[in-house]
């Protein structure tokens, strides 16, 4: 009922095998690299407690302890992590307690979160009981004109100021 059988007489027959040949090679080499996967999180989970700074790319999650700087592109402080040090990403969230600055374009302070330092952002927001102690200070990026008249201009240079070395000799 179920076993295959093999028709020898249907008149199909499979693809021949191409020849490996030099254009074919050059096609594999110039075709584009496979899709990567999507990355996962790392996590420093909250039994850990880490000395140093982090830096990278990714995306982190911090549940432990951290005495150090933390640069990457989103971090999420867990509600039970501890922060000593400047956290930089462009999307920061607080849930746990910093103490340092935090800077990011996007940066939220949930309920849970103990913010002990300046945060500089493009976007804050701070949920109804999350405590925030220190200076806020909004940064805006610049429209592409102004970015290109700074460059355009010139700088310019302080004047020098002129030596003048008297001849103890010479009497005036």
């Amino acid at each position: 009922m179920f076993s295959k059988t093999t028709n020898s007489g249907s008149g199909r027959s499979a693809p021949p095998s191409q020849p490996v040949s030099s254009s074919n090679l050059d096609a594999l080499r110039t075709a584009p690299p496979p899709r990567q996967a999507a990355r996962v999180a790392s996590i420093l989970a909250a039994d850990l407690v880490f000395e140093g700074s982090i830096t990278g790319e990714g995306e982190l999650l911090v549940d432990g302890a951290v005495k150090g700087d933390i640069h990457v592109s989103r971090l999420v402080i867990g509600e039970h992590a501890h922060v000593e040090g400047t956290v930089r990403g462009v999307s920061v969230e607080v849930r746990g307690q910093v103490t340092g600055n935090v800077e990011g374009k996007s940066v939220h302070l949930l309920q849970s979160a103990h913010v002990e330092g300046d945060i500089t952002h493009e976007q804050l927001s701070i949920d109804v009981g999350a405590f925030f102690q220190g200076r806020c200070s909004q940064f805006r990026p610049q429209p592409p004109a102004q970015v290109a008249q700074a460059i355009a201009a010139p700088a310019q240079a302080a004047p020098l100021a002129e030596v003048i070395s008297l001849d103890a000799h010479q009497a005036s």
